[in-house]
């Protein structure tokens, strides 16, 4: 049995870490989160120490180390965004492995200095991809590996649309804070430029169509795709016909005109994530340095507007 502390608890995605840790038959000893309404803990682990203070909770970990035949092993960190980095800074210096949810820090040149930090002190940093490891994502990756292996040259055309529908309190909070939570390229797309990439190869351009407080949308050139792509938190852009079903989420990835569907299956991702992590098999920052690198460069990009390979959703901005 593993020990894990984690960074950030009260907010949406800490749950998922939690339960991945409890599936994967392992502890969590200790929470540290500036909100107090933390109740969730208790449908998992109600024995975790609980801190609102960094101070107590870096003592807390400081002592466990010294006073406890097992140390904690694990960090597990779902704080915002900014501060994933020195939150994972923390976790290799403390003498553990630290897992991060995505984006794992917002730009590639912060992966490059957690490098020199691993290297200093035999610690790994585990991002959650957990698309790549997504049922309907493998088949599509072994599909589309052995078509390159009979046409090397073979270029696909995609189409990604995600939709995600978020109210007012999204832009009061640091997710509408493009300093904090890096914007919604960054925030809600990151995952879906790792899957893409993963699967299809790296990026060779990069161009920025349209780019909104509700909206990002541009064009992707990879080394076997060309990728449209649209990212909302806007539920007036969710087609009429999932509004009438009452779901405010649209995701939607078209690769040659063909639907590919995994709608369902992501609610185990981050236990499987985690088993794999426990493994000696999860993904560290090699694996994360491709996506921040692209939603880096989206987030500096000019718009250029609606020109060449637009995706079709941006008509929907545009015309109001």
């Amino acid at each position: 049995m593993k020990k894990f502390v984690q960074i950030g608890g009260a907010g949406y995605i800490a749950p998922r870490h939690m339960k991945a840790i409890k599936d994967t038959g392992n502890t969590l000893v200790g929470v540290l989160d500036k909100c107090d309404s933390i109740g969730i803990i208790d449908s998992y682990f109600p024995e975790a120490s609980f801190f609102t203070e960094f101070e107590r909770f870096d003592r807390f970990v400081d002592k466990w180390h010294r006073e406890n035949e097992k140390k904690i092993e694990y960090v597990s960190i779902t704080t915002p965004n900014y501060l994933h980095d020195s939150h994972i800074r923390w976790a290799l210096r403390s003498g553990c492995d630290a897992i991060c949810e995505k984006p794992l820090v917002l730009n590639p040149h912060n992966i490059d200095q957690l490098k020199v930090i691993e290297q200093e002190t035999g610690k790994k940093v585990y991002n959650i991809l957990q698309l790549r490891l997504h049922d309907s994502i493998i088949k599509l990756k072994e599909k589309v590996k052995k078509e390159l292996k009979d046409n090397p040259n073979k270029i696909y055309d995609i189409d990604l649309t995600y939709l995600t529908s978020r109210g007012k309190w999204y832009f009061i909070s640091w997710k509408g804070d493009e300093s904090k939570s890096g914007g919604i390229a960054t925030n809600i797309g990151v995952h879906f430029f790792d899957m893409l990439t993963y699967i299809f190869g790296d990026v060779e351009e990069n161009i920025v169509h349209l780019k909104t407080e509700f909206a990002n949308a541009g064009y992707l050139k990879l080394k076997n795709a060309r990728v449209r792509w649209f990212l909302s938190v806007k539920y007036d852009y969710i087609p009429d016909s999932i509004k009438a079903i009452g779901q405010r989420t649209y995701r939607s990835i078209t690769v040659d005109g063909e639907e590919i569907e995994f709608s369902g299956g992501f609610t185990e991702l981050h236990t499987r994530s985690y088993e794999e992590i426990l493994k000696g098999n999860g993904f560290g920052l090699d694996e994360a340095y491709g996506s921040i690198r692209t939603v880096s460069e989206i987030r500096k990009k000019d718009v250029i507007g609606l020109k060449g390979e637009y995706h079709p959703f941006c008509k929907k901005v545009i015309n109001g």
